[in-house]
């Protein structure tokens, strides 16, 4: 539609554009599953997947280029289509049938051998099988144990942790047999959408993603203004701001290396049960806090070069603006999967891109603000964004919370202080000695 657009017939590029955006969302959201395939490094994959839907951005560089070099807008997308045929063919010969499940059951198998023999076995699988198997082992000998002792208050101790470590076991267990088996643990898509954490999430998406949206909208007046009028300079830096564009898929990954790093260096004792069915969904979302945070004090530090009417500063704002596009998008994405139960991931991920597009809309009254009282000058705008932005820390914190709330309940941490009293009812009780 767009190849076949004209001024006479320019109300094709409102249903083209409407496509793109529908297609593109759904693009991104069948391909970050992929990184389900990945155990350890399924943050990694999944940001990095974002990182090269943010790079797409560096397209217009490309069409810019080759538009001043002679070449017809018409000719230029007609080849981007007919290059839609690789991705066509990827999905029939690569891609799997339907979803892809985490964690994946053993023998998993996905591509053209689909119906052949295994072509991919979850290690990850296997190890939290024989990891249960062994804690089962270990349950049995406690409970030997417990006996000889005359079950005896540290051995009564020692027996219920290891059963809440069995019954996690068991619960990853019946979750690879289908979802009858543990659907009473499964909170409904209504619990998660009115949960704190969808909403603080929709907080911090939908803030983040307006100052991203308020920031490009308002870059060619914003450059005209401090360039003096000067088209050959507003060029020059549009075309720099394109570039930086590119770089996205090279900054997304760290968010996702930060997440899996921090995840790898959890304590011993939170690491032995956290791997076992809504315990190992906390553990990632403890990893999460530290990208969170991250991404909030970069689009703060963005704004802020935003509003410094220095022109060379904007460079920096460019290099800021890519670094933190590629961390919120890639963050938003990695959160969603392992925040929420797998089974509502496309229905929780496509609501809060809804959702956030339609917090979204205010960013023309910004516009008309910044075209009408403030006479194209952004920089008022830009300030009172940096105080609108710290909004956005909530998210984190609300996570925080939540993470250590819910494993402490669960029994998951426990500190030196639980164990204290317990000890010294013991050694109050009255012994034969004494007696």
């Amino acid at each position: 539609m767009i190849a076949f657009s004209h001024a006479d017939i320019a109300v094709l590029l409102f249903p083209a554009l409407c496509l793109l955006a529908v297609g593109g969302i759904l693009f991104l959201m069948t391909n970050i599953q992929v990184g389900n395939l990945f155990g350890r490094r399924r943050s990694t994959v999944i940001t990095l997947y974002n990182g090269a839907f943010d790079s797409s951005s560096a397209v217009f560089l490309v069409i810019k280029v080759a538009y001043e070099a002679g070449l017809s807008l018409k000719n230029i997308f007609l080849f981007i289509s007919c290059l839609s045929s690789i991705h066509i063919a990827r999905t029939y010969l690569l891609l799997p049938r339907s979803h892809i499940p985490y964690p994946l059951p053993d023998g998993y198998t996905y591509g053209t051998q689909c119906e052949g023999p295994d072509v991919f076995t979850s290690q990850q699988g296997v190890k939290d099988q024989s990891r249960a198997e062994s804690l089962k082992e270990g349950e049995g000998t406690e409970g030997e144990k417990g006996e000889q002792r005359d079950e005896t208050e540290e051995g009564k101790a020692e027996g219920q942790e290891v059963l809440k470590a069995t019954e996690g076991a068991s619960l990853l267990h019946n979750s690879s047999k289908g979802p009858e088996a543990n659907e009473e643990a499964i909170p409904s898509f209504r619990s998660c959408v009115f949960s704190k954490l969808f909403l603080t999430h929709l907080l911090w998406l939908s803030i983040l993603q307006l100052r991203h949206y308020l920031f490009i909208g308002t870059l060619n007046p914003m450059l005209n203004l401090l360039a003096d009028g000067d088209t050959s300079l507003v060029s020059t830096y549009t075309n720099a701001f394109a570039f930086t564009q590119f770089f996205g898929v090279f900054c997304a990954p760290w968010n996702g290396l930060l997440m899996d790093r921090h995840k790898r260096k959890a304590k011993p004792a939170e690491s032995a049960v956290s791997g076992f069915g809504a315990l190992q969904r906390l553990a990632d979302m403890k990893s999460a806090v530290l990208s969170l945070t991250i991404t909030v004090t970069q689009c703060v530090l963005f704004s802020l070069s935003a509003a410094i009417p220095i022109l060379p500063v904007q460079y920096l704002t460019f290099i800021l603006q890519v670094i933190n596009r590629s961390f919120l998008y890639g963050g938003h994405a990695a959160f969603v999967a392992i925040g929420f139960p797998p089974c509502h991931f496309g229905k929780v991920f496509g609501t809060l891109m809804a959702l956030s597009a339609v917090i979204s809309l205010f960013q023309y009254p910004c516009f008309a603000l910044v075209k009408g009282p403030l006479q194209d000058d952004p920089t008022y705008m830009n300030i009172a964004f940096i105080v609108l932005v710290t909004l956005a820390y909530s998210h984190p914190i609300n996570v925080f919370l939540h993470c250590r709330q819910e494993i402490q309940q669960k029994g998951a941490l426990k500190s030196p202080e639980v164990d204290v009293p317990e000890l010294g009812e013991k050694d109050k009780q009255p012994r034969e000695t004494d007696i």
